[in-house]
């Protein structure tokens, strides 16, 4: 179980201090503190990369980690489609074979441990193909910070199966599959919604029986509606800290929105250190 980001932080105490290469940061005041505080915990250090144009930032920001003087990449006050227009770039880029997924973390008051959730930010309306790809990209990052057989959350708007509803077949599918062993390394249960997910109150309630309620260690969202309607209800109405990253490329990639304070943005880094 993952509690909080200063456990996250914890993990990092000691090990190797990484290198972030950032595109575009263009002298913005929250990059820099957060530069300014990354460094300052010791677990890693930046480039900077500044050039004429967005995407020329990007491709240069991504080449430094292709050519491995970088461990890490991070968006900084540009565009994200130039953005990813660097990262896919074939020659300076770096794309992996697999699926590229978002891997989302909320420090929530009222919470005991992180929520974590994919893919709220990436892929639009995944089929049950991707979102298989999406799940093994998180549970291994998931494996990757300590937690030894995640609890999975497949969502749905509720624990029936119902064929006129595509998020509830996906997720009896995805359950049915994990069970089978086609997706090692985790535990799914679904379809399930979010409150008995996360309450073994609301499970009572409801009658269900249910292996994972209240102990959930990630919630795999239907689609990027949903996994961006929670995590903007997380953050604007339940006070949440969010930290991001995006999974399935050749190192991690730190893809934080602009206005996003300093807070956020090392959270984000500390997060991704703590995947490599």
């Amino acid at each position: 179980m993952l509690r909080n980001y200063k456990e996250i932080r914890e993990k990092l105490n000691g090990g190797p201090v990484r290198t972030v290469s950032i595109a575009a940061p263009k002298g913005d005041a929250e990059i820099l503190e957060a530069v300014r505080q990354m460094e300052e915990a010791g677990f890693a250090k930046a480039i900077l990369v500044d050039e004429a144009d967005d995407l020329a930032s990007a491709k240069r920001a991504a080449k430094f980690v292709r050519d491995g003087e970088a461990d890490v990449l991070m968006k900084g006050l540009l565009n994200t489609s130039d953005f990813l227009r660097g990262v896919l770039d074939k020659e300076d880029g770096i794309r992996g074979e697999g699926i590229l997924s978002h891997f989302a973390s909320f420090e929530t008051p009222g919470q005991e441990r992180l929520i974590i959730q994919t893919d709220g930010g990436m892929n639009m309306y995944p089929g049950l193909e991707e979102k298989v790809k999406i799940l093994k990209n998180a549970v291994d990052a998931l494996h990757r910070l300590g937690v030894g057989t995640p609890n999975v959350a497949a969502l749905s708007a509720n624990e029936a199966v119902n064929e006129k509803m595509v998020s509830s077949v996906d997720a009896d599918a995805l359950a049915k599959m994990c069970a089978a062993g086609g997706i090692p390394g985790c535990f799914v249960e679904g379809p399930i919604a979010l409150d008995v997910a996360l309450s073994k109150d609301a499970a009572r309630h409801k009658r269900i029986e249910s292996r994972i309620a209240g102990e959930t260690d990630l919630f795999l969202v239907p689609d990027i509606d949903a996994g961006n309607i929670m995590g903007k209800t997380l953050v604007c109405c339940a006070g949440a800290k969010m930290a991001g990253v995006v999974l399935g490329a050749r190192a991690p990639i730190v893809l934080v929105s602009r206005s996003d304070n300093a807070e956020s943005k090392v959270n984000s880094l500390a997060l991704a250190c703590a995947l490599l």
